[in-house]
């Protein structure tokens, strides 16, 4: 499926697509994409679009945030409120660290 420089309702006036996405699919595949967008009012191209956006913000999302449990959230904060004096191991460690990266 080849995405065209049309702008879908998704990009906002001014802002020309200059890039383009290909991607191979079943006849089950195309048809049921075609189907979901139908049943949208939709462009193929602008529901596909909007479902990879969508999906590609869920997904950065989910690395980006720490969830935490109650137990590990309490621990967490006990770390930062109670700060335990820096040891060699510790020492060493971040100076290995800023060795490996540069830092």
């Amino acid at each position: 499926m080849a995405y065209t420089k049309n702008q879908p309702s998704s990009v906002p006036p001014g802002r020309v697509r200059g890039e383009r996405l290909e991607t191979r699919v079943t006849a089950d595949q195309k048809s049921i994409i075609e189907h979901a967008a139908a049943l949208q009012g939709r462009t193929v191209t602008d529901f596909v679009m909007a479902s990879v956006l969508e999906a590609a913000r869920h997904a950065i999302e989910e690395r980006q945030r720490l969830d935490l449990s109650v137990r590990d959230s309490q621990a967490f904060v006990d770390a930062l409120t109670n700060l335990r004096p820096v040891n060699d191991r510790l020492r060493n460690t971040v100076h290995g660290y800023r060795r490996a990266n540069g830092v």
